[in-house]
């Protein structure tokens, strides 16, 4: 527990079948008012390019709030009033943007930063349990959505004061609020340690790669005639002597500077006409780029019925616009968009092809070029991407070790998308009450 609250979060991958604007259902014999009046809600402020700088705070953005401080996160050394200073456990609710996929309630779990405007910082009055209420804000996104669309203009919608003012909402006694909190809580805990696992395995794999392809570990003591440590001598008779000079630099003998489409196969996506997809289950999986991202593999928010451009199940899909160099992994044959293409290294294996692309997304990003709106990566730019090679014997000698890993990792999501879709079929059930949960009288409640 962080400051009274459950150490909470959810995956991105997460959706409701209903996005109907009609009045939610609660318990007859929970206690009725408007949503508004049940917490405090505290805006953002709309900062100006010269606030920023390089170092300083964070400003906290919807981008943040959902993806956590990135590359693309800005940074000020201003102080301002405390009410819009944010910290770890705080709960926050982004009331615009893109209805399905940015108006939602949030744990936040990074350092402490600045609000930007577009986001409330909620804190709950007293007798409103906090994570009950983060889960009774779960319940009524459906409701959300379906009033931002209501007000949808160029892509974006939003929730207003007004809106949380005329929006009913309800709540039990405390007793019950928390029973409810601690079901879901519980399994969103076990989402979260799944999530913390797979990255662990995952900075173990990156770990093992950037030794090997780039810092060329092996190399270095064999070229003063020692073993490798932490290496069989049938693994480190595979690496050479010595290195070479490149176009890249120094690489090890035996390595070979190649285009792009030389050691990886890739497919540039293309979107299809407009009415072709949608938000049902009448097409194929349709990813148009980073908004569609996951922790590890992507939503599945749109479908497709007339696609153009595919992806195979295990491909990369690599963002190459706004921003460029964001990654997952295809969970299925899909469609992709615009926004991403799909890329696969020669030897076939997920894992060398994600790790391989985790150590270069800088150069891609460094080689993207300015569109009309933001940066953007072309076809022609990756097609002459230099890369450098890995031997076949080495690269099967890699893979045999990190395939196993990303494995696990993928069984680790399995089963935290298995968990999503109970915690999603139990929270409106629980809210709405169809399921009662038999609580002790609290006296003091």
């Amino acid at each position: 527990m962080v400051d009274g609250i459950r150490n909470t979060h959810y995956p991105v991958n997460h959706k409701f079948s209903s996005c109907s604007t009609n009045d939610p259902y609660f318990p007859d014999h929970w206690k009725r008012c408007p949503l508004y009046s049940l917490a405090q809600w505290v805006n953002g402020l709309a900062f100006r390019n010269i606030q920023f700088s390089d170092s300083g705070l964070p400003v906290i953005k919807i981008a943040e709030i959902k993806g956590g401080i990135s590359g693309q996160t800005k940074f000020t050394q201003q102080t301002f009033d405390d009410a819009v200073r944010v910290r770890y456990g705080d709960l926050l609710f982004s009331w615009s943007g893109q209805p399905e996929t940015s108006i939602d309630a949030f744990w936040w779990r990074d350092p402490e930063g600045w609000l930007n405007q577009h986001i409330f910082r909620v804190t709950p009055t007293e007798g409103i349990d906090p994570v009950f209420f983060y889960y009774l804000l779960r319940y009524l996104k459906p409701n959300f959505v379906g009033i931002a669309r209501n007000k949808q203009t160029t892509g974006l919608g939003h929730i207003t004061k007004r809106d949380l003012e005329n929006l009913e909402a309800a709540y039990p006694r405390l007793p019950e609020q928390r029973a409810i909190a601690h079901i879901l809580g519980t399994l969103d805990d076990k989402i979260e340690l799944n999530r913390q696992m797979a990255q662990t395995l995952e900075s173990i794999a990156r770990a093992i790669f950037k030794s090997w392809f780039v810092d060329f570990d092996p190399v270095k003591p064999k070229m003063e005639g020692k073993q490798p440590e932490g290496m069989s001598e049938e693994v480190a008779a595979l690496f050479p002597d010595k290195f070479v000079d490149s176009e890249l630099g120094m690489i090890p003998e035996g390595g070979e500077v190649l285009k792009f489409p030389e050691e990886f196969d890739f497919t540039m996506g293309q979107s299809p006409p407009g009415s072709s997809y949608n938000e049902y289950f009448n097409g194929v999986p349709f990813y148009q780029g980073s908004a569609d991202f996951g922790q590890w593999y992507p939503t599945e928010r749109i479908y497709c019925t007339a696609p153009t451009r595919f992806a195979n199940k295990g491909d990369v899909l690599f963002s190459v616009r706004a921003p460029v160099g964001d990654m997952n992994i295809a969970l299925s044959d899909c469609a992709i968009g615009r926004g991403l293409c799909c890329i696969r290294h020669k030897s076939g294996s997920t894992a060398l092809t994600y790790l391989y692309l985790t150590n270069t997304k800088s150069v891609m990003e460094h080689n993207a070029g300015e569109g009309a709106v933001f940066k953007s990566l072309s076809k022609k730019q990756l097609t002459m991407l230099p890369v450098v090679s890995i031997p076949d014997v080495i690269a099967k000698s890699f893979i045999k070790i990190v395939d196993p890993i990303f494995e696990k990792i993928q069984s680790l999501e399995d089963n935290a998308r298995t968990l999503c879709s109970l915690r999603d079929t139990l929270l409106p059930r629980l809210i709405s009450g169809k399921i009662r949960l038999n609580q002790p009288e609290d006296a003091a409640a």
